[in-house]
């Protein structure tokens, strides 16, 4: 994506049929459309999940906890070549070995007025390099091994995690698919 260019997100209906696109500042408000995304779970090389803490000035969930990458597909394009944009643009990352764990994942949630409310495969894989956070997208990061994660994750209350890491994290142990270490 060029600096002139416009980020569009994919519109979707009910059962994640394209119905059309819009502007990623135009989607995200309190009544927003039902749309593409993707969250993805990397690890490093000795099995330690790389978690994220979105930047103070995101428009959604601003501060927060959640997974390595989260994104938007634009239109054509796959979940694999957008995570590899998202994890190359925001953290600075290359990203392989990426496989789908929840394909028919969906959420709606609310933070500060501002809803999120998508069509969200999630992925887990591995990421080479070194992170090199963009500061308008991640404001902090830490390896974690899984249990480590998941022991924070259920002992912080409030708003220090996504709503959608938490459940995906579940559903991800829940079917079998935490990655060994």
């Amino acid at each position: 994506m060029t600096a002139t260019s416009e980020e569009l997100i994919v519109l979707v209906d009910d059962d994640g049929t394209a119905i059309g696109t819009l502007p990623k500042p135009l989607v995200h408000h309190g009544e927003t459309p039902l749309h593409r995304a993707f969250s993805a779970y990397l690890f490093d090389d000795a099995g330690r999940l790389l978690v994220t803490r979105r930047a103070a000035g995101k428009q959604t969930f601003p501060g927060m906890w959640t997974n390595t990458v989260c994104g938007h597909p634009g239109p054509g394009e796959d979940d694999a070549t957008a995570i590899a944009r998202r994890a190359e643009f925001e953290l600075g990352l290359r990203v392989g070995d990426l496989r789908e764990a929840l394909p028919g994942y969906r959420y709606r949630a609310e933070f500060r007025g501002v809803v999120e409310n998508e069509v969200c495969p999630v992925y887990l894989g591995r990421f080479a390099g070194t992170p090199s956070p963009d500061p308008a997208e991640v404001g902090d990061w830490r390896l974690l091994d899984w249990a480590a994660f998941r022991r924070r994750q259920e002992s912080e209350d409030g708003d220090t995690w996504s709503p959608w890491c938490r459940e995906q994290a579940r559903l991800i142990e829940a079917a079998g698919l935490v990655p060994a270490a």
